[in-house]
């Protein structure tokens, strides 16, 4: 397409064009997002259905299906890894995107302007977290998910592949989820001095502080309070080395930002944890429903939210090893 010599005109107010096209750009990152959210569901479901239906060799420790050939190749200690970290991640990604929503509607229609405000920083925070990280689940999930059918799931008659090569796009446009890390810390965490920080931070230390008297949570309340605390001193770092030298910032936005979507989800799964044990004890609703909830979150806290140590200390290496390279070395 070529504009040259074109006639233009005017929409909306003169110099207020980027402001408009960030209100357009956040609503779309965030349906991004979905899409990502979306694969994994979908790659989840269609791996555990052929996990459940697939038989091949014996557990490892013993036969599970004494009626069949072949045991299910759920019963296989890495299939099940696969597994619960995708249902572990769809399940807490989904929580995390409906609180999104829940305050995205808050920022439209309460009647108290503070709260107004207080919800729309809330969204403009979480919108970098929600694009990046739900779309890299979703590339990750899909393959995750595509592993479980072994050869199978490389051939379009499965379907598998199709929904990893889907999930793919997601990580570019809207803003790649570089950039979206970018205005993580560049734009969404200096702003106000802080401000939108506060609107996650502060339930989180009220969560924490409220719940960890209670033995039923302490396994759950207790990594989200270290992992918690070293997202607070990444924070600080950031804010520190980056008023200095713009590299640090930068250097340091991906691993940052996966850090601080992996606490978000543990926020999540403590949430649902404490909901979960609710119904529990009332024997109310679906108690195998609950009781897979506190499954899933045990395994997230032990086997996933770890991951945030190795982004902090990431985050802390600085940006001499990015920078120290000359070009012509590359």
């Amino acid at each position: 397409m070529n504009f040259d010599d074109a006639q233009g005109w005017l929409v909306g107010e003169p110099h207020k064009g980027l402001r408009a096209m960030f209100i357009m750009m956040n609503a779309a990152r965030l349906g991004v997002g979905m899409q990502g959210l979306g694969i994994c569901e979908v790659a989840y479901q269609n791996g555990l259905a052929y996990a459940k239906d697939r038989l091949q060799m014996r557990s490892l420790t013993g036969t599970k299906a004494p009626e069949k050939p072949a045991d299910p190749i759920i019963v296989h200690p890495d299939v099940r890894r696969m597994l619960l970290k995708s249902k572990a991640v769809t399940e807490a990604g989904r929580a995390l995107s409906y609180w999104t929503g829940m305050n995205l509607d808050i920022a439209n229609k309460h009647a108290d302007e503070g709260k107004r405000q207080e919800a729309d920083d809330l969204v403009a925070l979480l919108t970098p977290i929600v694009k990046a990280y739900l779309t890299d689940m979703g590339t990750e999930i899909g393959n995750e998910c595509m592993q479980v059918y072994g050869g199978h799931g490389y051939i379009a008659e499965w379907g598998m592949e199709q929904y990893v090569r889907d999930a793919r796009i997601a990580q570019i446009y809207e803003g790649t989820n570089g950039i979206q890390a970018l205005d993580l810390v560049g734009r969404k965490m200096g702003k106000s001095f802080g401000r939108l920080l506060r609107r996650f931070f502060h339930p989180v230390q009220k969560f924490i502080s409220e719940n960890q008297a209670d033995e039923s949570m302490q396994e759950f309340i207790f990594p989200l309070a270290k992992s918690f605390a070293k997202l607070q001193q990444a924070t600080a770092m950031i804010a520190q080395k980056g008023m200095k030298n713009p590299d640090e910032a930068g250097a340091a936005s991906s691993d940052y930002l996966r850090q601080f979507a992996l606490v978000a989800l543990a926020y999540m799964w403590c949430l649902m944890v404490k909901a979960a044990q609710a119904k529990l004890e009332a024997k109310e609703g679906d108690q195998e429903f609950y009781e897979s909830k506190i499954i899933t979150a045990r395994f997230f806290m032990q086997r996933m939210l770890p991951e945030a140590d190795g982004r902090f200390k990431m985050v802390m290496a600085g940006a001499d090893t990015l920078m120290e390279l000359d070009a012509s070395g590359f």
